[in-house]
């Protein structure tokens, strides 16, 4: 049995985003049979984004190690001992819209999100130009993820809930700047 209950996270994870002000919509659990890697995903958006455009994807990639020096680590420590920070797992923010045909400027776009995810939530920015051929014009595709290092220690002691009460927050802010002004990146407007 696994010192860390990830799937137990996981679960209290999607109900934490519930009183956030999101929708959960999937949940998927893989396990890779030879390495025995696990990833955990969710869907999720705000609750005023359930006819679209924005959709929000929480990953979490658990590397088998990781996972086994943590146990390892817990049990070789005394029962009053509290084990270490050092081994983190991350949570993954993935932002999505459809293909923008007014792109917004990237640097603006940049410096706008990060002021909002704050240190403890970097923001990454990024877009794909596509071509369908030659003659025809670009659709740009933005991409915009967060990182969020979570120490496994705080998981095995129920200690993370500030961290993801924070970072569910930013989250749901960042959503909501996306939302404000994906009318004008579509041509809806």
């Amino acid at each position: 049995m696994a010192v860390v209950d990830i799937a137990g996270f996981i679960a209290d994870l999607k109900d934490h985003a519930a009183e956030h002000g999101f929708h959960v919509h999937d949940e998927r659990h893989f396990v890779e049979t030879y390495s025995m890697r696990q990833a955990f995903e969710v869907d999720l958006h705000p609750e005023a984004a359930c006819g679209g455009p924005l959709d929000l994807h929480l990953s979490l990639d658990l590397e088998p190690r990781t996972l086994m020096a943590f146990e390892d680590e817990v049990m070789s420590i005394s029962d009053d001992a509290e084990p270490s920070d050092d081994l983190v797992v991350q949570i993954m923010f993935t932002w999505a819209l459809p293909p923008l045909e007014h792109g917004p400027d990237l640097l603006v776009l940049s410096t706008e999100l990060a002021g909002i995810g704050g240190p403890d939530l970097p923001i990454e920015v990024s877009a794909i130009d596509s071509f369908a051929a030659v003659t025809d014009a670009p659709q740009r595709t933005l991409s915009v993820t967060a990182r969020l290092e979570t120490p496994l220690a705080a998981m095995f002691m129920g200690e993370n809930s500030t961290s993801m009460c924070d970072a569910l927050d930013r989250s749901r802010q960042i959503s909501e700047y996306l939302l404000d002004r994906a009318p004008a990146w579509l041509g809806e407007l």
